[in-house]
């Protein structure tokens, strides 16, 4: 194995838990705890990002070697890791958790790549940690085959996103009640390799604000500004963190334009989310990152008929708290509880206030881009507002597939628009017959915008195909490779991962993976809905 560098600045710069031994516990004064990752019995590489290896400097040779394998199954470590769990809070479902902490992740470490990026690496599934509560701190094959694909997919569709290095299976079963019912059953076990600059969430500082550790939380938005976002300091990049103390770098103007940023990319992340028909599934404050990713793939799902209503999480099938039209608010709604959190640092709450004003802000612009992009216009005027959201009342009522209908509209011509290149997108025909008039009447509203507009047919048609995926990861498609990993064949994963590598691109042989969902799959188990443990 080549040797990584490891840069611990978390552990290095940052109270840890002074009880190292096992057992679930509240963690107090601290923002991590040393645990090693269990070991399994027959660690085996089922699949891997050649991309993200390659970040790193793992040639084909190491990521096929048993040693790759161990270590990113958690048998063994690398020379400089320094295994950890975090600690943090969070909302969930709107409501206040107390601390909750990486119960299944543990981080072996922050690697420096060659090009000085940041990696903390982190195994999801790894056993159990001081946060694991009652379970323990093990993954499915079905939900680490989901988070692998997810993490790539979204990275090849734009989208902000923590990145999947490996998928190792365990040779271990994991007892799981995947429905609730009371019908638990053992299923193969498997550990996914996640990677990002950095893994604070706004729960991370909601854990110490909510006890009244303030000099806790100084320290780790202190500690947060200098490593993720040392484009806001004023010294020169590389200052120490205790040069930057005693130089009183660290103000509440600084605190504030951080804040500020967070709102900011999280608004482009949200927007990015609503233009591919994204649902995260579980929008709690302890799975918003602080950096914009989207961060912790549980049940997620792509929107599939038009349905702003639609989640893909069973556990909010009554409430439907993170259904997908509702992303914005509730995104704008975790900002405000992190704000809250970070009020003890601020003089006067009215810097925070303006953060959470340019979130919004941030997003409609971000949604009137969106909307541009995906109808080809070049820019977005106050009435193409409207005829967006009149198409989208359409496609909700006419049961209309969200991917196929964008990716197809470029294909209408302005001249003499008709419903034809749009036939696929149809689930139902006789809603298409119900709504056809009122959609054949959109699309002239349509054509006329755009001989009102200045881009050529060709460039219209290049802005739409770079806005509107042919190919997005949906839980059908998933599930079958799930199925066929189950029984021992894991090339439908790495099948599924190389489409999605390319989701703007025609790919002549797969078209398959870009058909609408088929009936068999609206309820079938993790084609459709699922719940928070796939």
């Amino acid at each position: 194995m080549p040797a990584l560098h490891f840069d611990n600045a978390f552990l290095r710069e940052l109270p840890g838990d002074p009880d190292t031994g096992p057992g679930i516990r509240q963690v107090h004064g601290a923002l991590w705890s040393r645990v090693d990752p269990g070991p399994v019995a027959a660690p085996r590489l089922l699949a891997h990002s050649e991309e993200v290896a390659g970040q790193l400097g793992f040639d084909a040779q190491t990521v096929a070697s048993p040693e790759f394998a161990a270590v990113f199954a958690g048998n063994a470590l690398m020379p400089g890791m320094a295994p950890f769990a975090a600690n943090y809070g969070g909302h969930q479902f709107g409501h206040w958790a107390g601390q909750l902490g990486d119960g299944r992740a543990i981080s072996l470490g922050e690697a420096i790549a060659a090009d000085g990026s940041r990696h903390e690496l982190q195994l999801k599934g790894a056993g159990p940690t001081p946060y694991s509560r009652h379970a323990d701190g093990r993954a499915v094959l079905r939900s680490s085959i989901r988070e692998f694909l997810c993490s790539e997919a979204m990275h090849h569709l734009g989208v902000p996103t923590t990145r999947a290095l490996s998928l190792v299976a365990t040779g271990d079963e994991v007892v799981r009640d995947m429905f609730y019912d009371g019908h638990p059953r053992a299923e193969p076990g498997a550990i996914v390799c996640r990677v990002a600059p950095s893994f604070l969430r706004f729960g991370s500082f909601e854990l110490p604000a909510s006890r009244g550790e303030v000099d806790l939380l100084r320290r780790l938005v202190e500690f947060c500004i200098w490593r993720d976002f040392p484009e806001l300091l004023p010294e020169p990049a590389g200052t120490g963190l205790d040069a930057l103390r005693r130089a009183g770098a660290f103000t509440e103007p600084l605190f504030a334009d951080w804040f500020t940023q967070m709102c900011e990319r999280t608004a482009a992340t949200v927007a990015d989310w609503m233009r591919v028909g994204f649902v995260h599934g579980v929008l709690n404050t302890d799975n918003m990152s602080i950096l914009g990713l989207t961060i912790d793939y549980g049940p997620y799902g792509w929107v599939d008929d038009y349905d702003p209503d639609w989640t893909p999480n069973t556990t909010d099938a009554h409430g439907r708290r993170y259904r997908f039209g509702w992303q914005p608010k509730v995104a704008h709604w975790n900002l405000g509880r992190l704000a809250q959190a970070l009020s003890p640092l601020f003089g006067d709450v009215q810097p925070l206030q303006d953060g959470l004003d340019h979130y919004a802000a941030a997003y409609e612009r971000r949604e009137r881009d969106t909307t541009a992009r995906k109808l080809g216009l070049a820019e977005c005027r106050d009435g193409d507002v409207e005829l967006i959201g009149d198409l989208h009342g359409l496609m909700h009522a006419a049961e209309i597939d969200m991917t196929l209908w964008f990716r197809a509209l470029a294909d209408v011509d302005a001249r003499a628009p008709t419903l034809a290149p749009l036939a696929d997108a149809f689930y139902d025909p006789a809603k298409r017959q119900e709504y056809e008039a009122a959609l054949t009447a959109w699309l002239a509203r349509y054509a006329e915008r755009l001989r009102d507009d200045p881009l050529t047919p060709e460039a219209r048609r290049v802005r739409m195909h770079a806005a509107n995926p042919r190919y997005v990861l949906r839980n059908y498609l998933a599930q079958q490779a799930i199925d066929r990993a189950e029984q021992g064949d894991a090339t439908g994963v790495a099948d599924l991962l190389e489409v999605m590598r390319h989701p703007y691109d025609d790919q002549p042989g797969r078209e398959a993976f870009a058909l609408k969902r088929p009936d068999w799959a609206r309820n079938h188990p993790g084609s459709s809905t699922l719940s928070c443990s796939s």
